[in-house]
């Protein structure tokens, strides 16, 4: 008895809390009044509620959201850039948070049209767009502290990762593969959140004159020179480990065939400019460097 009258007051306080006006994407004020039942669309920003401390208000995800193992558990909604809205209405949420990744732009809505709470932060691949979101989740859930907290810990692993990079006059050219099997391989250009990493790990994006993504083509190899693959762990086991990628044209004639440099992290980890950021910069700094781990 005593533990569900908890229940029900804590319920009654999230309800009730002083409502919380952000300014969203799109330049809106979104004004949350009730933040218990939250469903996150995206990884990075599933990620950043569960640093936050408040991850037990988090009712469903999208399939993205791999981290931590908690949120595995979730529900999952779909994957976040091709979403239905019938499922996440049906949950009855109280709130969803996502990105200006997340969509169609038609489901987020039918989201608004249905009742819902829905605020959106910028998808920035930047340490200034990552500390903003985490700071606008902050004020959301009465959590500034605590994103202050993450926040100083991401600016000390970069300045950190910076210092390392800084040791060494060359950047190695590096070329971003995404692939989920032979079938579908791409290379990353400027305007990508791989794009953005390769910098601030220490490293120059091998391929020029490319906005976005584009098919792997021989030629795009051999121009782009590259003396370091990087790619996620889940596509860099969709093709059958590094063997499998010296098999796609063109790669194994590179400096990075040659020698086999291959680097893999976790797709989030990687990618997700979320409370890890700081982390996965230092991590690749090193991969991207060898000789500073000797």
């Amino acid at each position: 008895m005593k533990r569900a009258c908890l229940t029900v007051m804590l319920g009654l306080s999230l309800a009730c809390a002083e409502p919380v006006t952000i300014t969203d994407a799109d330049g809106n004020k979104v004004t949350v009044q009730d933040s218990s039942r939250v469903v996150t669309l995206g990884g990075p920003i599933t990620e950043i509620v569960y640093a936050l401390g408040v991850g037990n208000r988090v009712i469903a995800a999208d399939t993205s959201s791999t981290f931590p193992a908690a949120a595995q558990a979730l529900p999952k909604v779909g994957y976040q850039r091709s979403l239905s809205a019938e499922g996440i209405i049906a949950l009855k949420p109280t709130l969803v948070i996502g990105t200006t990744e997340a969509g169609p732009p038609s489901t987020l809505a039918q989201l608004r049209a249905a009742g819902l709470n829905v605020l959106i932060l910028p998808a920035e691949y930047t340490p200034e767009g990552t500390r903003a979101k985490i700071s606008a989740l902050g004020k959301v859930f009465g959590r500034e502290a605590k994103a202050a907290e993450i926040n100083m810990g991401i600016d000390r692993d970069l300045a950190k990762a910076a210092n390392l990079a800084a040791r060494f006059k060359v950047r190695p050219k590096v070329m971003f593969i995404y692939a989920r099997g032979p079938q579908l391989v791409q290379i990353s250009g400027t305007g990508t959140a791989a794009n953005a990493m390769i910098s601030l790990g220490g490293g120059v994006n091998a391929v020029r004159g490319v906005q976005g993504y584009k098919p792997l083509t021989p030629e795009a190899a051999v121009t782009a020179a590259p003396d370091v693959i990087l790619m996620l762990s889940g596509g860099l086991e969709s093709l059958g480990g590094v063997d499998g990628v010296l098999k796609l044209p063109g790669l194994a004639q590179t400096p990075a065939g040659r020698n086999r440099r291959v680097v893999a992290l976790d797709d989030l980890y990687l990618l997700g400019f979320g409370p890890r950021l700081g982390r996965a910069v230092q991590d690749l700094t090193l991969r991207l460097h060898p000789e500073l781990a000797r």
